[in-house]
């Protein structure tokens, strides 16, 4: 079933139950279920309160906490979608328990994310916890959850641009690159692995270009690794007609997403991330080619 579909099927219930901005509607659910849900709930009646509950780590950890509720189209991530905050969120850990492997560990991605561009004391938990969270440790996992809610709102509530009315995104560190991955690859990669990619790929670009110290660059690699990320997928080396790799184009769309300049988030040292609004595609091409051959 389409997306659209999905919405104006869930629109049609808050019709014929005569939900109104007094009531709420109650979201179960993976991330891309809360976006659907959140997306119909903030266009009826302009607003209906709505609630998550998120049910992946993933969510859990980051989108559930999120102010977005968004829909891919047009071959686009998120180009359909709204900023509503949800009414509540409640954070379950006992829904984690049936996830297959791949579902729960798809929330560290972003918790490494945020560590890297927040809190260097955090990536040091993550970095004393790889072995436990890479077994599903419970203990470990609900620091690793609850820490990394606690940055994305954060992030969120303080850094005076919730709404992205500018062209900064820091909190999509990796992404830009992650977001055109899973388009090339047709979602066949999922939203974790590409995320895991594209930090990799930013923090070797950031190595390179001598803003992050080599040391830094591999610990950041080898903790992907050790939560059990690859850091590599063949569709990085997509080419089009000219020859050009696919992958640069994510650059322009991800620019053409909030307009403006273009600003990509790469990193100065760990909890620091830093601003660019250019970046050299041979430079990435470089960093593409180091991190499959360290897969070979």
């Amino acid at each position: 079933m389409a997306t659209p579909t999905i919405v104006s099927e869930i629109q049609s219930h808050i019709h014929r139950h005569h939900i109104d901005r007094h009531s709420y509607l109650i979201a179960v659910g993976g991330g891309a279920l809360l976006d659907v849900a959140g997306f119909a709930a903030a266009t009826a009646h302009r607003g209906v309160r709505h609630v998550r509950i998120p049910t992946t780590t993933l969510s859990q950890a980051d989108s559930g906490v999120g102010v977005k509720n968004g829909l891919n189209a047009f071959g686009k991530k998120n180009f359909i979608g709204t900023f509503a905050p949800p009414f509540a969120v409640v954070n379950d850990f006992n829904l984690l328990a049936t996830l297959e492997p791949q579902n729960k560990r798809g929330g560290y991605v972003e918790a490494v994310k945020i560590a890297c561009i927040r809190d260097a004391n955090f990536f040091e938990e993550l970095e004393r916890d790889a072995n436990k969270l890479a077994a599903f440790e419970p203990a470990a996992m609900k620091h690793l959850i609850r820490r990394c809610a606690e940055l994305h709102l954060d992030q969120i509530a303080t850094s005076g641009d919730p709404f992205e009315m500018g062209s900064a995104r820091p909190l999509d560190f990796g992404h830009w690159a992650a977001h055109k991955l899973e388009q090339v690859s047709r979602f066949r990669i999922s939203y974790d692995e590409a995320v895991a990619i594209g930090i990799a790929l930013d923090v070797v670009y950031s190595r390179n270009l001598g803003l992050l110290a080599p040391p830094s660059a591999g610990r950041i690699l080898i903790l992907l690794e050790r939560l059990g990320f690859r850091l590599f997928a063949d569709e990085l080396l997509n080419a089009d007609n000219a020859n050009r790799l696919t992958i640069l184009s994510g650059l322009e769309e991800f620019r053409e997403h909030l307009g403006g300049e273009l600003s990509i988030t790469l990193l100065r040292e760990i909890g620091c991330g830093v601003e660019v609004h250019e970046m050299d595609p041979a430079k990435i091409v470089d960093a593409i080619h180091e991190l499959r051959e360290r897969k070979a």
